[in-house]
């Protein structure tokens, strides 16, 4: 685990990093209400992007099981999940995560994510991805980032092009999604690209540092 992963794991501070108009921090449990709340009245504009969603999806013992697999993602430093919200008011908008890091001669990891029917389309996932990628590259310290959505998903393809994302190619039935294998438009970026020019400085909330 690198050195900054494993601090944000230890004693009872949370990782914040700051964007210009969203934070992002780890999900708690007293985030269950808000998330389940914008899961609920955002499913018919999530469900066609996404894995089918299971019969206890929005229970409280679902969000519990959710929270656990996180936390053990980040101690064998497999991934780090955050909820996006806005700066103004705190309003949870989404979520986004980091799965599959890979250390040794690979140095990379994927990034999936997901915003509220509301909130769609007003640029909060693109300032959210700029902070991804920062922490990404200078956090975390990984050579490459990828990213894949289905060739229909055309919001998710142009988010990912703003911020620097490159078109890598098609998987065929690259995920089941809503209980259908689909292909998938592969993107990605790695350190030696242009990224900084399309983020800001990475800041973490609670210690006001930039890396």
């Amino acid at each position: 685990m690198s050195a900054l992963l494993r601090s944000f794991t230890t004693g009872t501070a949370l990782p914040e990093l700051i964007g210009e108009r969203v934070c992002l921090r780890l999900p708690q449990l007293v985030d269950y209400v808000d998330w389940a709340t914008v899961r609920q009245e955002s499913r018919a504009f999530l469900e066609p992007w996404e894995p089918t969603w299971s019969a206890d999806a929005l229970t409280r013992t679902a969000f519990r099981r959710r929270l656990r697999r996180y936390a053990r993602e980040v101690r064998e430093d497999q991934g780090i999940a955050f909820f996006i919200f806005r700066k103004d008011d705190d309003q949870l908008l989404g979520g986004i995560t980091l799965s599959q890091i890979r250390r040794g001669v690979t140095q990379s990891t994927s990034v999936g994510y997901w915003v509220g029917r509301p909130y769609a389309r007003q640029g909060y996932m693109s300032d959210a991805l700029k902070v991804t990628v920062r922490f990404v590259f200078e956090g975390l310290r990984l050579h490459r980032l990828e990213a894949a959505c289905i060739p229909s998903n055309r919001p998710s393809q142009g988010v990912l092009k703003k911020c620097g994302f490159r078109e890598e190619g098609l998987a065929r039935e690259y995920l089941c999604i809503n209980g259908v294998w689909q292909d998938h438009k592969l993107f990605a970026m790695v350190a030696t690209d242009p990224w900084r020019q399309h983020t800001a400085p990475l800041r973490l909330a609670r210690e006001r540092i930039t890396i």
